[in-house]
């Protein structure tokens, strides 16, 4: 009876030996294959336990079994790594480095770009349309926008300065033009506060909204200071600003794409042919670079404007000397 007994003891022992060692060799054999065959982007929600992380990878078709991931989470300790995201697992990585990855908040990001010389409406149409971030900024009015933007202006137009700003899953439209805001509300003052001197801006917000206006009338990096300068020396000249994207933004969405005579001589708040001085507001969100040209503007005569044919703009002193370079413009002729 006794030596059965120590033979079945012998058994059970050998049997316990061999399938422990069986799961020890699964379990080694877990650790050191990819989680997944395929890349793979992994969610993790706010509150989400371990447990869930689990069923959730295994719904995506991750190696290993429910005992292993459970096995691993209480010998690492990964359990508290969890972080909310976006997390793009590359086909090959194993369980310690992807929780590391996770630990590490290395999360997927986005990109959101504010074009420089955009509106307020056309930005608020790119900004819905982005698939990614949460809208909220749809349901606002403009009035309840700059409540929460703690501005004190009475439109949100120009309030943005025009960058890529990165972001995650869960962000928000908000988070981004609060983003943007603070960005231009320290450009702003940094150039406000280094300025030329005897500039014909009463405040920051004057010099935003002539950038914004120099914005939309070159494209051209090497003539933001030039135009910027000219606009300028009309002011201190009491003479009117006579330029056309002022026009086409106090048409609003009734502008077609083709200015008219009669678009000039119609006076809105925006018309700068009909009224001296700055536009009240600005007209665009306009770059860094505007913002220091119309802060540092270039000295010089020129008081005139106008197409040259080869994408930038023939600048003129008098006017007698614009006339003609207009004549040419029209005529087609390169200046």
């Amino acid at each position: 009876m006794i030596k059965k007994l120590f033979l079945a003891l012998i058994i059970v022992t050998t049997v316990s030996a061999a399938v422990g060692f069986y799961y020890y060799n699964q379990y080694q054999k877990f650790l050191t294959q990819a989680v997944f065959d395929n890349d793979t982007l992994l969610t993790i929600e706010k509150g989400q336990n371990f447990r869930g992380f689990t069923q959730n990878i295994l719904d995506k078709k991750a190696n290993g079994k429910p005992w292993m991931w459970r096995l691993f989470a209480k010998m690492e300790k990964v359990g508290g790594w969890l972080k909310v995201g976006e997390f793009n697992i590359s086909q090959g990585v194993t369980p310690m480095v992807m929780m590391k990855k996770i630990k590490n908040n290395k999360v997927l990001t986005y990109h959101f770009t504010i074009v420089e010389g955009f509106n307020w409406r056309e930005l608020k149409i790119k900004i819905l349309a982005d698939e990614t971030l949460l809208h909220e900024v749809g349901d606002l009015s403009d009035q309840q926008l700059l409540a929460i933007l703690e501005s004190d202006t009475s439109t949100p137009e120009g309030l943005f300065l025009p960058e890529t700003y990165q972001f995650v899953r869960g962000d928000s439209d908000i988070d981004i033009l609060k983003r943007a805001h603070s960005a231009l509300k320290q450009s702003l003052q940094q150039q406000w506060q280094s300025r030329d001197n005897n500039l014909p801006y009463k405040n920051s917000y004057e010099l935003l909204t002539m950038a914004s206006i120099v914005e939309k009338e070159t494209s051209l990096a090497s003539e933001r200071e030039i135009v910027a300068g000219v606009f300028v020396r009309r002011l201190q000249k009491n003479m009117r600003l006579q330029t056309d994207p002022t026009v086409i933004y106090g048409l609003g969405e009734s502008y077609d794409g083709d200015i008219r005579t009669k678009d000039l001589k119609t006076d809105t708040p925006y018309n700068t042919y009909t009224r001296k001085g700055l536009t009240p507001t600005p007209i665009a969100m306009a770059s860094i670079e505007s913002i220091v040209a119309s802060a540092h503007p270039k000295d010089g005569n020129s008081l005139y404007f106008v197409a040259n044919n080869r994408g930038g703009h023939y600048f003129s002193d008098t006017y007698e000397q614009h006339q003609r370079a207009v004549k040419d413009y029209l005529k087609g002729k390169k200046l």
